[in-house]
């Protein structure tokens, strides 16, 4: 593990960048709070950046409780690696080998939207290591009218942009990210890299294809029998878009809490991205951290 330099685009995080060398790649990560103490590692979602946990870690960190951000591999500023090198069970392998590489048998993790499904191959692979799961906004199948979104938020990579300033204003046409603040600005900022002709996202579409398949072809119902540890479920009480749907149905949401004894639930006044940034949904990972 080594400290990583070089200057982050847009206002700065209040984190500490981070390098992991893994056996199957290179992690960059953020590091919030102080260096000894249970630490929390973040796992963002399909196609997002470790910037997504900058709200939340700012709130929750502290001298006794460092929160580890990560840019899964083909993400942010994580190496790309082969084809065939992605799925759930191979970031749950990385975030293992990060927690390794911190020097801790046991950890917490808080997984948004796919990293909550990442977080559930980890209680799968090592549950005695995990003392805590907090799930963003993920459990199970989400509603089909919300699928074309989350495609959507594929299909952007590998897009090129005139600038960073229209695709902000992208961005906050299409309504999914809302409301909108400086965080996401900061998000955005830290994705986007200058190419000819504008900008463009640095994750790799490829990358985050094969795991957008992975997902098609896996069932996340089929790991929640691992989740023996406490585990908070927070979920979107907003639909992505009108009409749009939920990424965790009410029926979905019902069926979860009745097959999983050790989790609780907050419901957030928020939608999928929203949710991340909201002060009641840092509160209560607060809280349940303890």
């Amino acid at each position: 593990m080594n400290e990583a330099s070089g200057p982050v685009p847009m206002s700065p995080s209040s984190g500490s960048p981070l390098e992991f060398e893994l056996a199957s790649g290179r992690l960059h990560a953020e590091r919030f709070g102080g260096k000894v103490g249970l630490p929390v590692i973040c796992i963002p979602g399909l196609s997002a950046n470790l910037r997504g946990f900058d709200f939340i870690a700012e709130r929750i960190a502290g001298e006794a409780r460092p929160v580890v951000t990560l840019d899964l591999r083909g993400r942010g500023r994580s190496e790309v690696t082969e084809s065939g090198t992605y799925g759930w069970v191979s970031h749950a392998r990385d975030v293992l080998g990060v927690a390794d590489a911190l020097g801790t048998t046991h950890f917490a993790v808080i997984g948004q939207s796919m990293g909550a499904f990442v977080a559930m191959e980890i209680a799968r692979l090592a549950p005695e290591r995990l003392s805590a799961a907090v799930l963003i906004d993920a459990c199970g199948e989400p509603d089909p009218a919300a699928v074309p979104l989350i495609r959507a938020a594929v299909e952007r990579l590998g897009t090129v942009y005139p600038s960073l300033e229209a695709y902000l204003a992208l961005a906050q046409r299409l309504g999914t990210i809302r409301p909108w603040s400086p965080y996401w600005e900061r998000y955005f900022g830290y994705e986007l890299v200058p190419v000819d002709g504008g900008v463009r996202a640095r994750s790799d579409r490829d990358a985050v294809l094969e795991d957008a398949t992975y997902g098609e072809e896996h069932d996340p119902r089929a790991l929640w029998r691992y989740l023996t540890m406490p585990v908070l479920l927070l979920r979107a009480t907003q639909p992505l878009v009108e009409g749009a749907g939920f990424i965790v149905p009410p029926a979905e949401r019902d069926d979860f809490l009745a097959r999983t004894p050790s989790a609780r639930l907050v419901e957030i006044d928020a939608n999928h991205y929203g949710i991340n940034t909201h002060p009641v949904a840092s509160q209560a990972i607060a809280g349940f951290l303890g």
